[in-house]
């Protein structure tokens, strides 16, 4: 599979308003990587969370359901971003708004 297709890359306008809905699994050896900050701070979203799942005593998976706003150059990166230490994500789902 392409890397467009996986991460369903949105190479048509660059700053056309984006959003993504998708749900995201953080491995336990990432707990201590500021994983939500980075994706506001570096990449500039907008963020709202709908849902967290978290170990209490961090031996197991992380799971955030996110909604993420910025233009489709910005939310691209952060899809390359979470991909770059094997973060899983699912159900994607890109909108314009």
């Amino acid at each position: 599979m392409t890397e467009s297709k996986l991460l369903q890359l949105d190479r048509s306008q660059r700053n056309r308003p984006t959003q993504v809905r998708l749900k995201i699994r953080i491995p336990k050896n990432y707990h201590q990587e500021p994983v939500i900050y980075k994706l506001a701070s570096y990449y500039n979203l907008e963020i709202n969370l709908f849902a967290a799942i978290l170990g209490k005593s961090g031996q197991e998976d992380g799971w955030f359901d996110l909604l993420l706003k910025g233009n489709s150059q910005q939310i691209d990166s952060a899809l390359i971003y979470l991909l770059s230490f094997r973060t899983r994500y699912r159900n994607l789902v890109r909108t314009r708004y």
